[in-house]
């Protein structure tokens, strides 16, 4: 497969290819959801913590006499029936909610990801990008390009220009070829790749 090449000045010089293996796949949306899941239940941040009535403080003594005071029997002042005390089956921050998938699946979803966005013309190429670390300027260079709302930028090394100039663009995201995962290919319309990156995903994926 072929997709439109472009200098760093938004004009089109040309074409470059894809990679069959990575940009012909047949889409399989099941793997792509499953693949999905697994990546945001892995970077799930447990946050929500409560505390049992052993970890709450106080309730060291009976709250009153167990018997003769015409009251249900109480043993403490933080069991979870009492106001202060603990909670019961309440959300833990120790709690595990990493999944596994296993390594070809999900290469095979995020190539089937990639041949979705390919056939539909959302994949682009761009000879480089140096010399300039000015968002005005890449501002204007993504003007020039085929991109309609977000864009994700796939580097095949680190390049602080094109970084420092697309970071505080809120529709533009920097990604080292190593790291394309789904959520982004899910998250972003189109996929600009530099020229290099497309080799550095042969070197990673297919080797």
């Amino acid at each position: 497969m072929k997709v439109d090449l472009y200098s760093q000045a938004g004009v089109k010089t040309g074409e470059v290819d894809l990679p069959k293996e990575i940009f012909e796949v047949e889409f399989n949306e099941d793997l792509v959801h499953q693949a999905l899941l697994f990546q945001l239940a892995n970077d799930r941040q447990v946050l929500a913590h409560t505390k049992t009535k052993g970890e709450v403080r106080g309730g060291g003594k009976k709250p009153y006499a167990q018997k003769h005071t015409g009251r249900a029997r109480q043993g403490s002042i933080r069991s979870p029936q009492m106001r202060g005390g603990g909670v019961t089956f309440g959300p833990r921050n120790n709690r595990n909610y990493t999944q596994r998938m296993p390594l070809k699946q999900r290469r095979k979803a995020l190539f089937c990801a990639l041949s979705d966005k390919a056939n539909e013309g959302l994949v682009i190429a761009l000879e480089k990008y140096e010399g300039e670390s000015k968002t005005k300027k890449f501002v204007e260079l993504i003007k020039k390009l085929p991109v309609k709302k977000d864009v994700l930028v796939v580097m095949g090394e680190k390049n602080k220009d094109l970084e420092l100039s697309a970071r505080n663009i809120s529709n533009v995201k920097t990604i080292l070829a190593g790291y394309v995962n789904i959520h982004d290919l899910q998250r972003y319309e189109t996929v600009l790749f530099l020229k290099d990156s497309i080799k550095k995903m042969e070197e990673v994926f297919l080797k």
